[in-house]
């Protein structure tokens, strides 16, 4: 049972399901999407996500279940509540021998935008995505991270609450990939909700508030990173490099666990950087820190060992990426 009691999702699903003749390509998805959270949609390919985006974006019509916005059903206000959400599929096109300007310009006119209103509002979207001083350019002389910046401007022409981004960094180069991501954390901070699919875990991991996994078309985690590890009850790896001797470092590993820190399972050295299975949370990872401190240990390095986005990933899906 769902509750409906507590503040409405920007984005919910009910039983959302869509079958494509023989092919059951969503299978009965609830997902919650808090206000305000950018929220990564992860799945290997074929594994629902696009069917999934395009049935919130009203592009696709559910065979069964319901789409919910802002507490509201999607069925019933269809075209209301989508003037609320920004679509940016994973592959696009422009029209040729236009300008950046007049592409914009072009999208605006569909939203019945005002002339003042327009020419303003192109200029602001512009400078969100970096390309003021490609105003004038034709649209095909972009490089690909530049075409992908100015189709997340058109999804944002109408000033939509709810982003819906299917795989924005495929195919960019490593900078283009990080203008992005650093843009979707302009975007999240400007209070937007933000929904995007990847199979790029890492990047994921730096942005995203909350994760959806989904495998076969169904869900399988919805929730923050923490919240999950916690439920699946796995360990952190934990790497610290000390700037002592080896005996030294496992002196003060030995001696948490001996004063009744029972997070530390497993502990492994080469030299003063030592591993550890963990399982507490951040601020049992900072208490030992900082007691390591206070006991005159000189800490040169510490950090989580690996990518947690990863972990979850591995343990929840049964096939390979």
């Amino acid at each position: 049972m769902i509750d409906t009691t507590t503040e409405p999702f920007a984005i919910e699903t009910r039983q959302l399901t869509k079958k494509f003749k023989k092919t059951l390509a969503v299978d009965h998805l609830n997902l919650q999407v808090p206000r305000g959270a950018l929220f990564g949609f992860i799945g290997r390919n074929g594994a629902g996500k696009t069917t999934t985006l395009r049935m919130l974006a009203g592009l696709l019509e559910p065979t069964f279940g319901e789409v919910w916005v802002n507490g509201e059903r999607a069925g019933d206000k269809a075209r209301k509540l989508h003037h609320l959400i920004g679509y940016m599929p994973d592959f696009f096109g422009v029209y040729e021998d236009m300008y950046v300007w007049e592409y914009l310009d072009f999208y605006a006119r569909c939203y019945n935008l005002t002339p003042a209103r327009r020419t303003k509002l192109i200029d602001e979207l512009l400078d969100l995505v970096n390309l003021s001083d490609k105003r004038d350019a034709n649209v095909q002389a972009l490089s690909r991270g530049m075409q992908q910046r100015l189709c997340l401007a058109h999804a944002l022409i109408h000033e939509p609450q709810i982003l819906l981004l299917d795989e924005p960094a495929s195919g960019l180069d490593p900078r283009a990939r990080i203008e992005m991501r650093e843009l979707l954390k302009e975007l999240a901070a400007m209070g937007k909700t933000i929904i995007v699919s990847s199979h790029i875990l890492p990047e994921l991991a730096e942005m995203c508030s909350h994760i959806g996994i989904v495998e076969g078309g169904r869900l399988v985690a919805n929730g923050n990173t923490a919240e999950i590890r916690a439920q699946l009850q796995f360990a952190r790896v934990l790497r610290v490099r000390i700037l002592t001797d080896q005996a030294r470092a496992l002196e003060l590993v030995h001696g948490a666990r001996n004063a009744g820190k029972p997070y530390i399972v497993e502990s492994s050295a080469s030299g003063t950087t030592l591993e550890m299975d963990f399982h507490g949370d951040d601020r049992a990872a900072a208490m030992l820190l900082a007691e390591w401190v206070a006991r005159g240990a000189p800490v040169a390095e510490f950090s989580e060992s690996g990518n947690a986005l990863e972990q979850v990933f591995m343990q929840l899906t049964t096939t390979e990426l």
